[in-house]
């Protein structure tokens, strides 16, 4: 086709530039590819018309047209994002969702497995509203004027609160904790005492700890049980 075009071109006597003519047909199948899918934010492999759009768009990002050359207002003109100022990916994806919901479908809709034109639209929104912060402010106002909003954030569950006291004082208040609730029971020698702040406290250990009566006594865990009911006693089991 060029060559026919050259040659008629010729005979009217008009200077032809084959790689002006391959530019124009190139823009014409750019201009194709934006009818169909609503974006000059086609992936390398696209083609239309038999012409390797993707990748020509590709090349005409790198050249640097500056943007009041005529080549940069001529993709201007058919989409002033052809050459975004974030990856090409995220303007794809986010033309294909502007197109969802200009068609009427709502954001509920577009849920993991949404695809359109072979992206899934969906797993990126969800990927959008969870990694809010790390967009720009462009990024987000044009989310946001298709209605996105950020994802709440989870709620973590409390800790439990560690008790701030020593290894002596919860030995005293597990036994007491036990005798309180058990009454006067012998304490199994592998018992195990969760205390109200999720301490674990092996109440045989402390038993051991204090073997002859005269020094239990006179150790505050002793009191404690007295307090308490008493009479805790540890088991041969």
């Amino acid at each position: 086709m060029l060559a026919e075009r050259a040659a008629d071109l010729d005979a009217l006597g008009i200077v032809w530039d084959p790689a002006d003519a391959a530019w124009e047909e190139n823009l014409g199948a750019a201009r194709a590819y934006h009818a169909l899918t609503g974006t000059l934010a086609a992936p390398v492999t696209a083609t239309m018309l038999e012409k390797p759009v993707g990748q020509w768009l590709a090349n005409a990002r790198k050249a640097g047209y500056d943007k009041e050359s005529d080549r940069a207002k001529a993709l201007a003109a058919i989409d002033p994002d052809w050459r975004p100022a974030w990856p090409i990916d995220w303007q794809r994806r986010h033309a294909a969702l502007r197109g969802l919901v200009e068609a009427g479908t709502a954001l509920d809709a577009v849920m993991p497995g949404v695809t359109v034109h072979g992206d899934d639209v969906g797993q990126w929104l969800a990927t959008q509203r969870r990694d809010w912060e790390r967009l720009s402010v462009e990024q987000r106002e044009r989310l946001a004027a298709l209605g996105v909003t950020a994802a709440p954030r989870p709620v973590e569950p409390a800790r439990p609160r560690r008790s701030t006291g020593n290894a002596f004082d919860r030995g005293v208040e597990a036994p007491a904790q036990y005798a309180a609730r058990e009454g006067r029971v012998v304490v199994p020698r592998a018992h195990t005492e969760v205390l109200p702040d999720g301490t674990a406290v092996r109440l045989g250990g402390v038993a051991v700890q204090y073997p002859q009566p005269a020094r239990r006594a006179e150790c505050r865990a002793a009191r404690a049980l007295g307090r308490a009911g008493g009479g805790l006693g540890l088991s041969a089991s």
